[in-house]
């Protein structure tokens, strides 16, 4: 690969250490020290398309413009530009209000995959040109057979009669471009397709439509200008690419083009933020919401993001953000989840129950949240006030194996209802039988009620299921010993060991040194 290159100009001043410095920061996840030694390199190898894809696609994610431009025009001059390079050139120009200029970008979409974005883009250049909404582009002529016409034509057209209807918004017709949304899908039409209209409204009054559309959100107004046509656009369709399992270079290179062409628009920074966590580039996915003011409409989505950002492996940082959404005086039970679950994965329960009751005293949970409710106080060491709001959850979902599950198994182990129980746990087992856990649970109940024997092939089963599963490791380990089979006792024991926490450690050493004390 050095080969490619390694050429002379590059090795003589010093561009290709700047190359391997920049794939090393490249590597670890270093955005901007990337971006800074790929610019080196690029100096350095100005006609090398392999160091411009580089330095493209890494200036994108440390939102170096200057630098994405100058490794596009290599891209381009050396006819190998990726497709969503197109977007740049459109961005910049509809930020200036260019309607020729972004004209003669679209142009250049023609034949890639992105040409069905042309016919919308044009409409933006065309209402900034003249003022008036032009027509909607005729759909292209369907063969009659086979009937349905080629998804891409279906995509083009959509995305047009979208960029229609905020257009007729634009141009002071509120009522007939809602109608159009209505057609469109209204309420349940794209979520940005809906923020763009509710914004076009609010900036021509009329707050009420905006509402009817975005039921309980403040929009920020926003004028129908060209940045604002193309940056809506883009963001829709980075909005729909985020869904996927897997990132996508597309998704980020539409949201920095949108916030070129528009960088007042917080939806994009919070797509910007979720791209670029889920391609490994957090420090620069925390310094997009860092952009998003507090007065936005995103803030709350903004803060929300950020908790999950940090959650991965700033558990404390993540906890603090959480809780202050959680403490807001308008926060609700989404936010108190939130926070709950972060303090139960903190193994803080007995902090974490009074979000869990502030959620189940709105009704908003279901009986899930009555199970994570109880869940909370009985890991809190509140069994009696545990008891009834699990038996809640059953109640409220008695065919529900989770619930039948926790409740069953919680009293076998402070050794309430013990018959009852095992009969609870027998109907989870009954309607999950390939669940581990609930298998383990039943086999555990057996054994607690003094049957080793037809408790043992059902832990087993469990254990083969679960096989790092510390707690089904020592149940198993625990009725073998109890059955006289010592040495497989130990290794099953040994075995839970090498996964047990901390705390819990000493009490399985303690019996693979001593087995069980008689008469457990």
């Amino acid at each position: 690969m050095l080969g490619l290159v390694a050429g002379p100009a590059m090795a003589d001043s010093g561009g290709l250490s700047a190359y391997l410095r920049a794939r090393a920061a490249d590597a670890d996840g270093h955005a901007m020290r990337a971006a800074g030694d790929y610019a080196q390199a690029l100096s350095a190898a100005p006609a090398n398309p392999l160091v411009a894809i580089r330095a493209f696609r890494e200036a994108l994610v440390a939102g170096d413009t200057p630098l994405a431009l100058r490794a596009l025009a290599v891209l381009d001059r050396a006819k190998v530009a990726p497709a969503d390079g197109a977007l740049l050139p459109i961005a910049v120009a509809a930020r200036a209000g260019d309607a020729v200029a972004a004209e003669a970008a679209i142009a250049k979409l023609a034949g890639t995959p992105l040409a069905a974005l042309a016919p919308a883009l044009r409409l933006w250049a065309a209402f900034t040109r003249t003022g008036a909404v032009p027509p909607v582009p005729p759909a292209p002529p369907v063969p009659p057979a086979p009937p349905v016409p080629p998804a891409k034509d279906a995509v083009t057209r959509r995305f047009a009669a979208e960029a229609h209807a905020l257009l007729t918004i634009a141009s002071g017709r509120a009522a007939d471009g809602v109608a159009e949304i209505a057609a469109l899908g209204g309420a349940q039409a794209p979520l940005d397709l809906r923020i763009a209209a509710a914004q076009l409204l609010a900036h021509a009054d009329h707050a009420d439509m905006a509402q009817t559309l975005l039921p309980g959100l403040r929009p920020d107004p926003a004028a129908p200008t060209l940045g604002f046509g193309v940056s809506r656009l883009f963001v829709r369709i980075a909005s729909d690419l985020s869904a996927a399992p897997t990132p996508s270079p597309l998704t980020i290179t539409l949201v920095r083009a949108a916030l070129i062409a528009d960088p007042s628009s917080d939806r994009a920074r919070l797509l910007l933020a979720a791209a670029l966590d889920q391609a490994g580039a957090k420090p620069r996915a925390l310094a997009a919401l860092d952009g998003i003011a507090p007065g936005s409409a995103f803030a709350v989505d903004a803060a929300a993001t950020r908790v999950a950002i940090l959650a991965t492996d700033q558990p404390d940082a993540a906890i603090a953000a959480a809780r202050t959404l959680a403490e807001r005086t308008d926060a609700g039970p989404a936010d108190w989840q939130r926070y709950a679950d972060l303090l139960m994965n903190a193994d803080r329960p007995a902090d974490a129950a009074p979000f869990y009751a502030r959620i189940v005293a709105k009704d908003a949970g279901g009986w899930t949240g009555w199970l994570q409710y109880g869940a909370a106080l009985d890991q809190a060491g509140q069994w009696r006030a545990a008891e009834p709001v699990l038996v809640k959850a059953v109640a409220l979902a008695p065919d529900q194996p989770l619930a039948l599950n926790y409740l069953g198994y919680a009293r076998i182990e402070h050794r309430t209802q013990v018959p009852a129980a095992t009969a609870m746990l027998a109907r989870a087992a009954q309607l999950k039988p390939d669940d581990a856990s609930i298998t383990d649970s039943l086999g555990w109940a057996y054994y607690r009620g003094g049957d080793a024997a037809r408790a043992l092939p059902l832990l087993e089963r469990a254990a083969a299921g679960q096989p790092a599963n510390a707690e089904i490791g020592e149940h198993l380990g625990d009725t073998y010993w109890t059955l006289g089979r010592r040495f497989e006792a130990r290794y099953a024991w040994r075995a839970a060991a090498l996964t047990a926490p901390a705390d819990v450690t000493p009490r399985i050493a303690a019996k693979i040194a001593d087995g069980l004390p008689p008469h457990r």
